[in-house]
């Protein structure tokens, strides 16, 4: 397939996460953003009009269809960003406009992949029908700290001593932005849907040596998990819950979870029992968003935690604060010593993601992290809620095709 010059970018969800995406573009070569879909025309214009502005693409144009803004000839991939609930009504429309002859090369779509295993294999099998290149936006995994460690890792460590045997990653902060993150149904779960997809992901990356795909080197063997409402269920914080979001649920009667942890045990392409632990939270309070890494093996390890930032900034009571991120996500407060993370979208491995995935639909090539490490990602986290909600180690071979957990029916409550 010829490279093309510039590839042309429409990103479908103008929340928060595209933001977060359009932001990252200012690293990104050889791609513009030149279009924007979203349920109103005021909000795909707001996220077009920050396209715009830090010059990453020229003449945004801003569609409330989808199917409108895949039908612009500019349009050579579709980066799917939209609330979990439409994710797959999304690629339905996608995917018909190019059967009815739309020109895209690829498709980029955000974590988790689907609510369950069945609606993440349906968006692979979509995807699949019309030949397009696919990624599955996994941001944690293009880290430049997590990158680069492991590539030393594998590379001095692993080479000496051999392969490393256990992963712990860590993904925490005090709750989701909006009302239906919120909500079991629409989001799929709790944070162990929202946030242990990407510490499992991250997990298996740290364990996989470099340019191996995960499902070639690490075999699943089982998963002991556990889930619980630790802080959003306690009445007088469910009942601020629906204050900061209107349309959240009554966690007194319908709660997600606001805390997880899981253990997956690998068989890796040595032969050798590898583990990968995953922790996630709502209910965390400090600074703001706090993600942790650690991989150990015979010889050597390596750690990272964003939070222990390069710079930090003191700020006294005595001056009067706004509430605000602009030093971190999901910041929690306006003074004392607070760490500066320079450049959010870099670090978290967004700019990094969509510099790679946008290099290689030019290149005609299949990214990295593709829809079908989505696909595995829903089955381990179905797998780990099977396991919470039974109480018992869920060991493969494991049929969670059709598995809904608890928390997603509405029907989980561990205070009732």
């Amino acid at each position: 397939m010829a490279q093309r010059p510039v590839l042309g970018v429409g990103i479908v969800g103008a929340g928060f996460i595209g933001e977060f995406h359009v932001r990252s573009w200012i690293g990104v070569r050889d791609a513009d953003v030149v279009a924007v879909a979203s349920r109103t025309r005021e909000s795909a214009a707001r996220l077009a009009g920050i396209a715009q502005g830090i010059g990453v693409g020229d003449d945004v144009v801003a569609h409330d269809d989808v199917r409108a803004l895949v039908r612009d000839d500019r349009v050579d991939a579709v980066w799917v960003l939209t609330p979990n609930d439409v994710r797959l009504e999304t690629v339905r429309a996608i995917v018909e406009e190019v059967r009815a002859g739309a020109k895209l090369t690829g498709i980029a779509i955000e974590k988790p992949l689907g609510r369950t295993v069945a609606e993440a294999t349906e968006i692979l099998e979509l995807v699949e029908s019309v030949g397009l290149l696919h990624a599955y936006l996994e941001n944690q995994v293009y880290s430049p700290a997590i990158t680069r460690a492991h590539d030393l890792v594998w590379r001095r460590g692993a080479s000496e001593a051999g392969s490393p045997y256990l992963a712990r990653c860590a993904e925490e902060h005090s709750g989701p932005h909006k009302a239906w993150f919120w909500d079991g149904a629409k989001q799929g779960g709790g944070v162990l849907s929202d946030m242990m997809c990407h510490s499992v992901e991250a997990g298996r990356f740290l364990l996989t040596p470099p340019g191996v795909d995960p499902a070639d080197w690490l075999t699943p063997v089982s998963v002991t998990a556990s889930i619980q409402s630790l802080k959003w269920g306690r009445p007088a914080y469910a009942e601020r819950l629906m204050e900061l979001y209107p349309g959240a649920p009554d966690y007194r009667e319908r709660p997600s979870e606001d805390y997880a942890r899981a253990a997956w045990e690998f068989v890796n392409g040595d032969g050798e029992t590898v583990i990968a632990e995953g922790t996630t939270s709502w209910s965390y309070v400090g600074a703001g968003l706090r993600l942790s890494f650690e991989l150990l093996g015979p010889e050597y390890s390596m750690q990272s935690d964003t939070l222990a930032t390069e710079s930090k900034v003191f700020l006294s009571r005595e001056l009067g604060q706004h509430e605000g991120e602009d030093m971190l996500e999901k910041q929690n407060a306006e003074q004392g010593l607070m760490p500066v993370v320079s450049d959010e979208a870099a670090s978290y491995g967004y700019t990094g993601e969509n510099r790679h995935v946008a290099a290689c639909f030019r290149r005609g090539e299949q990214p990295m992290e593709s829809l079908r490490n989505g696909v595995a990602v829903a089955e381990l986290l179905m797998a780990a809620y099977l396991s919470a909600q039974t109480e018992q180690t869920v060991r493969w071979p494991v049929d969670v095709a059709a598995f809904v957990p608890d928390v997603a029916q509405g029907t989980w409550n561990p205070r009732r």
